[in-house]
This record gives structure tokens, sequence and C-alpha cells, in this order.
């Protein structure tokens, strides 16, 4: 059992009866979700990290940008979520400009809102965030395709950028994507791209990675590196899922995992709500210890089924066939502003104690990253 948590930590042995009763308080008084105040309090007296929590899925500069109206703003508070890690795919030609196009985007619209946001450098941003009320931003890119060296690194760095993908879903100089047909790991100028990142202090994610790739990056850092959103392959056998091999080569470097509340990577069928996805902290904790499982929802406060008509069907025929979307993609109970709540609610319902919850919450990522930046 990993240092720090015993049996009776994890499975709630020194916690009375859990309390789920939803009757019994309700955060926010027109949502008309009630949960157990044991379930209200650990979202609110904890750190909270969503490890790919966009803050609009939607960032078209007409539709993202501008000031928050009063009722999302009240909609991020009442959340619960102290870190978003806000992060988007750029590949190709352009990958470069839309990569530095992301970032000035993300800096604006934090600008403009900084009443509720600010933005991270380092992990005392998440207690400053915590103590003022607001909600703190992680500057990520879901693939390297933008750095055009090694000294980019340094440069996305200074820029604010403080995790990258190694890869998205295809190939790329770097190494697979985890929906290539063929894997052929990380390449000899991957491997300089990971040095350069461990020596600033930026964060490896390999979420979308291919197996090969994933194992390579996990044994070429000198530092821990994440699988920030992604699932458990034991339990559906999708591409965008991890291998067992693949999460303990992640963990045996004090990396840590975060579960997705994406349909199609949760159950290949009906239903699929928030305690299936709650089966993959279940296997993660089981395989490589409680310090290793996080959150990383993979969506906005909202998710991906309240999108415009148009931008959802493009979104969906974006992806490869291999993904097998269905008719919805989010996670039944996953899919609102409250949804950390309910997650938290199915941990209390399988007798997680507080500090288990706490520590996937987000306290195994703060460690994480703590850990990793300079």
């Amino acid at each position: 059992m990993p240092a720090g948590f015993d049996r009776r930590q994890i499975l709630g042995a020194a916690v009375a009866a859990p309390m789920v009763n939803k009757a019994e308080y309700q955060p926010v008084a027109t949502s008309g979700r009630r949960y157990a105040r044991r379930v209200v309090d650990l979202v609110r007296e904890n750190l909270v990290i969503d490890m790919l929590g966009v803050l609009a899925i939607d960032y078209r500069p007409e539709s993202f940008g501008a000031r928050l109206s009063p009722a999302a703003a009240a909609e991020f508070k009442a959340s619960g979520i102290t870190v978003f890690h806000h992060s988007a795919g750029t590949s190709g030609p352009t990958a470069r400009e839309d990569a530095l196009q992301w970032i000035a985007q993300a800096g604006v619209f934090v600008g403009r809102n900084d009443d509720r946001f600010l933005i991270v450098e380092k992990v005392s941003d998440f207690d400053r965030a915590k103590a003022a009320g607001k909600a703190a931003v992680i500057l990520g890119l879901q693939n390297a395709e933008h750095f055009r060296g090694p000294d980019d690194v340094k440069l996305f760095y200074q820029l604010g950028q403080r995790c990258s993908q190694l890869t998205y879903n295809a190939q790329n100089l770097l190494g697979s994507g985890s929906t290539e047909r063929v894997d052929g790991g990380v390449s000899d100028y991957g491997e300089a791209i990971i040095k350069a990142m461990n020596a600033v202090g930026m964060l490896v994610d390999v979420s979308h990675s291919g197996e090969r790739t994933t194992l390579d990056a996990a044994s070429l850092s000198t530092k821990p590196i994440a699988i920030t959103h992604s699932n458990c392959r034991a339990l559906i056998d999708h591409p965008r899922c991890k291998s067992d091999a693949a999460i303990r080569a992640v963990a045996a470097k004090g990396g840590v995992m975060g579960v997705t509340g994406v349909r199609n990577f949760v159950r290949a069928t009906e239903p699929t709500n928030v305690g299936h996805m709650v089966d993959h902290i279940d296997h993660i904790v089981r395989l490589v210890g409680i310090e290793h499982a996080g959150i990383g929802s993979d969506a906005d406060l909202h998710g991906y089924d309240d999108l415009p008509a148009d931008l959802y069907e493009q979104l969906k025929a974006s992806y490869k066939t291999s993904y097998a979307f269905r008719g919805k993609i989010d996670t039944d109970g996953f899919d609102h502003p409250l949804k950390m709540f309910d997650l938290t609610e199915e941990l209390v319902r399988r007798d997680y104690s507080n500090a288990a919850i706490a520590a996937i919450l987000g306290g195994n990522f703060r460690r994480l990253l703590g850990q990793t930046w300079l």
C-alpha cells in the first residue's frame, strides 16, 4: 500500500457511514441539486483540480473572449473547482501561430475576468486563488507541434505554458498518437523535447499518446509525467484509454492519471453514468495506489452535449471512427457545473475517506506539479 495511506484511510474505516442524503444541503439555491453536508464540505474545503477543464469548449473569438455574464461567473464560483487546466490541440502547418493565438486569447479572457480567474505561474498560485475566491488557470496545449525545436520550450514556458502533450491522436515528429495504426515510440527529437521540458519545468502529458510512446516518455523523463485525461483500458477497450502497463509506468515515476467523463471513454454500453466513471478511479487505486488518481474531465462546466448543433457535429466528425461516439458525449451526472459534487458523492458512497477524496480531487495533482514545475 502506498506511503501515506493505509487501507483504513482508503476504505474510510475511521469515518461514519457515508452521508449521501441529497436533501441535506443545496449548494446553489437555483440549481435544484441537493447534496450531503459532507460532500459539500469536501468540495468547498479542498483544492479541486480539473487537469483538463477548459474554460469554454466553444472558444471561437465570437464566443470566447468577452467578460463573463453574472450568471456564468456564478457558475464558475459554484462549481467548487479551484484549478482549471485550460488546454487545446493545435496541429499542422499553422500549429505555432495557433498556439500563440490560443495563449493570447486565454490571457485576454482571464484579464477581462480577473475578479474570477488568475493565470498560474507556480503551485503557490493555487492557494492564492483559493484564498481570493478565484479559480487558477493552467495554460496548456494538447500537442507539441508548436515547438520548432527544443529552444522553443523555454519560450512558450515564458509565455505561460505549463503543460504540453507530446502528441495528439496522430503521428508527429515526437512520437505516435493513440489512434495511429503503428506506434513507433518517442523519436530522438521527442527525447530532446522531453529533456527541454524537464529543464524548464513544464509538465509532460501523454493523454493522447500511443502505448509505446507513453511507455517511452515515462522512461525518458527525469521528472514525473501525467496522463491528465484518460481512462483505463482494462474497463473499456478504446484507443484513448491506457493499459495497465502504461498506468504502472507513469505511476512508477510519481505521475498521476486524471479520469475523464467523455462517455465513449467511460463505458461501451448504456447506461453510462458518474458511477461508471468512478469505476476507473477504483481501478487506478487498486492497480497503483490512491496517490496516482485524479480528475481531468476533458470538458468545460456544461460539457459537449450543450454545444450549438453545427459545432457539435463538426467536432465529432473531426475524429476517426475508432473514437466510437454514441448519441451523447458527456457522462450522465458529470455533465453540469456541479459535477464535482456528484463525483464526490459517489466517492463517499464507496466509502473513500476524506483524506483519500481530497487526494483524488486535487491533492495528487498538486503534489505532481510541485515536483515538476520550477
